[in-house]
């Protein structure tokens, strides 16, 4: 049985412990706000992106270019998990990893061939260790993305798509519900989709009233220049949501780590208060016999 000793040592180290939860939900509390300005941010110019591709693209329907290509035979494709530096964040990481093992075992039985491409720490020591060969890894970033990761990795993806070693890639990252809830999203990004050049009737007669345009350059070179760019918001985003997803899950599994520490302290506290009454009322008992036997 624990003595008093004991169960006061274990209560301080659950307070100490309990410090550390609840500052790093307030950090991660603090880190949320901030990535939810950044999608914030960032969804104008996204929108304003689509518009001029898609005005870019009725001007110029018969484009053929690299990133725009559907192949008819996918025989491999690249998978792309977002997975964060730093754990203490819940199933954030690991639901991202099932799920892309999950595509990966699909894309096999389907006889295609895949390609990993890592981004985050736990995302690639967990691809190292069942031994994936990685086309790409990308560290460091993943609390505060920066535009040129983005970069970085479209490169890479547009790379591998366009000399011929992979057909698709797919990101694998949690979309930001809110702080709650994270929903694991697939999202295919290349080819790029011939949606995007496609645009509602009510533009098309608006277009019409304007009347014509005059582009310079060609609107194919225009259209080849603003496609990379397209999917580096493409990537951008992903990375922005996929932030704010591990921010909410740190500081949800914080903030029940914290509340589950309360309820260890109550409980051994009870635990301390019933073994020093135990040892009060021994030492009573032997009082009495000692007394008992002077007698």
């Amino acid at each position: 049985m624990a003595t008093v000793q004991d169960l006061k040592r274990r209560i301080t180290s659950v307070r100490n412990t309990r410090k550390i939860t609840r500052a790093m939900e307030l950090v991660a509390a603090a880190k949320l706000r901030r990535a939810e300005l950044r999608i914030t941010a960032l969804r104008p110019y996204a929108e304003t992106m689509n518009e001029l591709i898609a005005g870019v693209g009725r001007a110029s329907a018969s484009v053929r270019l690299p990133l725009l290509e559907q192949r008819e035979s996918v025989e491999a494709v690249a998978i792309v998990p977002l997975t964060g530096d730093r754990g203490l964040a819940g199933a954030f990481n690991a639901q991202i990893v099932r799920r892309a093992f999950v595509l990966e075992r699909t894309l096999l039985a389907e006889g295609k061939g895949v390609r990993w491409v890592a981004v985050g720490k736990k995302g690639r020591s967990t691809l190292v260790f069942r031994r994936r060969e990685l086309a790409g890894s990308y560290l460091g970033f993943t609390d505060q993305p920066a535009y040129a990761d983005a970069q970085a990795i479209a490169h890479r993806c547009a790379e591998l798509f366009t000399s011929g070693e992979v057909d698709r890639v797919v990101l694998v990252y949690n979309t930001f519900i809110s702080a709650l809830t994270q929903r694991v999203t697939e999202q295919d990004i290349l080819p790029i989709s011939p949606d995007i050049l496609e645009t509602d009737e009510d533009e098309r007669a608006a277009d019409t009233l304007r009347g014509d345009f005059i582009f310079e350059p060609e609107p194919e070179e225009i259209m080849q220049r603003l496609l990379p760019v397209y999917l580096e918001t493409q990537v951008y985003r992903a990375l922005l949501e996929s932030t704010a997803s591990e921010q909410g899950a740190r500081m949800t599994a914080m903030r029940n780590a914290s509340k589950n520490a309360g309820e260890i302290i109550d409980s051994l506290t009870l635990r301390m208060n019933r073994a020093r009454q135990a040892e009060i009322t021994q030492e009573i008992l032997e009082v009495v016999a000692g007394a008992e036997a002077l007698m």
